[in-house]
């Protein structure tokens, strides 16, 4: 029953708090119960992300030195303000040679160089189609490539690293004008040669042999050599590299002429060569040995048959 005060009225009772202890109190941190499911973490996503943050960079660390490196090298393309890239090259040799100085293939050369990269040459020239010749070539056929605007890559078989022999056959094998062969008792491992121009290295890994290439293989422009404004890099502009039929073999070339050099050897200064004219395929004119017929010599006419 209702408590009353003294006049009769009900007093109202108050709200009784039983039964409410479950409510969060200001400040009280919510307990979780056990057995609840807790936030899962996307260990698959998080992996695919990984691998390709790991591709990403493995591509930048393969790519961004190669792009750099062609980016150098592309330094060294020749052009008519630019003309020989070559003389920003620390080693390269520079001599201006003549051209179109023949011997035969019975001559040799007295070679002012060792390997020479100029002067005169065998009419045939060796194949230069990125052909990696397993011997010594004939020295004068190698020169005439030169002459063509090809880059011949020389190396001592005694003295070469195994691994360089590798390098520089990627970089010759299948390209144009370009060239490769052993040749025994050369000063240094590795020896590169344009017309006109040489670099000695020791390893295939140093950075000029691609500047060389660069520069000089196929390098058409006037004004590079000093006193000669005329000379191109090299002679015969647009002659062909590839092998002569039946004059050269790139299976079966010539072989090298090796000891002393003879006493009857042809000199640099082009002395018993046969001048070439367009090159070489076409013979120099020679004066006729056959008078022609005169007035006073007429040709009888052919009688009717």
């Amino acid at each position: 029953m209702a408590d009353a005060d003294k006049k009769g009225n009900k007093i109202p009772k108050k709200p009784s708090t039983a039964g409410k202890s479950g409510k969060k109190k200001a400040g009280q941190v919510p307990v979780v119960k056990a057995g609840g499911v807790g936030r899962q973490i996307p260990w698959m996503t998080i992996g695919a992300v990984v691998v390709i943050i790991a591709l990403v960079g493995g591509l930048a660390a393969y790519l961004v030195p190669k792009y750099l490196d062609q980016r150098e090298v592309a330094k060294f393309t020749p052009s008519a303000s630019n003309p020989d890239p070559s003389d920003k090259i620390d080693g390269v040799t520079k001599i201006y040679y003549p051209a179109g100085q023949h011997v035969q293939p019975t001559q040799r050369v007295a070679y002012d160089q060792s390997p020479p990269f100029g002067g005169p040459h065998d009419a045939v020239w060796a194949a230069c189609t990125g052909i990696v010749y397993p011997n010594q070539l004939r020295t004068e056929n190698a020169v005439h490539a030169l002459e063509h605007g090809a880059v011949w890559i020389a190396y001592n078989p005694d003295t070469i690293a195994p691994g360089d022999l590798d390098i520089l056959q990627d970089k010759v094998e299948g390209e144009s004008y370009m060239l490769m062969s052993p040749y025994p008792g050369l000063d240094t491992p590795i020896s590169l040669q344009s017309w006109g121009h040489q670099l000695k290295l020791d390893s295939a890994g140093d950075e000029r042999v691609d500047q060389f290439i660069e520069a000089l293989r196929q390098n058409s422009n006037s004004g590079v050599y000093p006193g000669q404004p005329d000379a191109t890099a090299y002679p015969e502009i647009g002659a062909s590299c590839a092998a002569t039929p039946g004059a050269f073999d790139p299976n079966n070339p010539p072989p090298a002429d090796v000891g002393p050099i003879p006493a009857d050897a042809i000199p640099m200064d082009g002395t018993g060569t046969t001048p070439a004219t367009e090159e070489g395929l076409v013979a120099p004119e020679q004066p006729m040995t056959t008078a022609p017929a005169t007035p006073e010599q007429p040709v009888p006419a052919t009688p009717a048959g």
